[in-house]
């Protein structure tokens, strides 16, 4: 068996190897040749060229004929992930109607080995004051500098928590991210403690985040809601104040169908 639970025998590598090499692009590095894509994916140069060859031949990449790229296709399995899943669909009419009510933009969240990945936004609404750049659905973020993120690390338990940070550098984004291991646990520690997490310019200069866990019926958290705002317009004692009840009334509502 693997590490995930399938037979040797039904595990595709080949499926595996060409899945690695189309996760080896990302915000960091757009274009990649076929050296740079082996060495992201762990393969020999010449592997990831045919793969690449053959993500690029069924439409999947774009190439010069030296370097390659994400194309639009890749958009159908987060098109039909977004339209067909059933959290987006719950969690949607809440983060609407927190937006008119606010004014400020809503998101759902769920953890993705290291990065966040916005699976729900607020509906744009006339007079909403803030959105932060690079917010949009379906984008990735590092889950240790934001608020989503560390609401849910901290629903890990110990020893997943300890395999999560097993060899991981804390990479800084601005000048208050925290990155040092201890600091980053007693952080966890007091999210575990307040069932809040707050993130001020850890992730973008000028921005503040605020988020709450959301949880099922059984009391496993499944996402994160979190509310995010210009850092120079509302304090976080005010955004405490201002919308943490907000946040967590709405994951009360939430439990039952989630």
């Amino acid at each position: 068996m693997t590490d995930k639970g399938i037979a040797k025998a039904d595990f595709i590598a080949g499926m595996a190897k060409g899945m690695a090499v189309l996760e080896s692009f990302d915000t960091e590095r757009q274009r990649l040749n076929a050296t740079q894509a082996a060495e992201r994916a762990g393969l020999t140069r010449a592997a990831a060229r045919r793969h690449l060859l053959t993500l690029a031949h069924l439409g999947y990449l774009d190439t010069d004929g030296s370097h390659y790229w994400l194309s639009a296709k890749v958009l159908r399995f987060s098109g039909s992930y977004l339209s067909s899943a059933r959290l987006p669909r719950l969690l949607q009419p809440t983060l609407n109607r927190l937006a008119v009510q606010t004014r400020e933009s809503f998101s759902a969240v769920v953890l993705d080995a290291d990065e966040v990945v916005i699976v729900a936004r607020s509906a744009s609404v006339g007079g909403q004051r803030f959105l932060a750049h690079g917010l949009h659905l379906g984008a990735r973020l590092p889950a240790h500098a934001t608020s989503t993120g560390r609401v849910l690390l901290a629903a890990k338990t110990r020893q997943e928590l300890r395999e999560w940070m097993r060899g991981r550098e804390l990479r800084r984004l601005t000048a208050q991210t925290t990155v040092e291991a201890k600091r980053f646990s007693a952080a966890l520690d007091q999210v575990r403690k307040d069932d809040f997490a707050l993130a001020s310019e850890e992730h973008e200069l000028g921005v503040t985040a605020l988020a709450v866990p959301l949880r099922d019926m059984r009391g496993h958290t499944v996402a994160a809601l979190n509310v995010v705002v210009a850092a120079d317009r509302l304090s976080a004692s005010d955004l405490l104040q201002d919308h943490l009840p907000l946040l967590l009334d709405a994951a009360r509502e939430l439990r039952p169908l989630l």
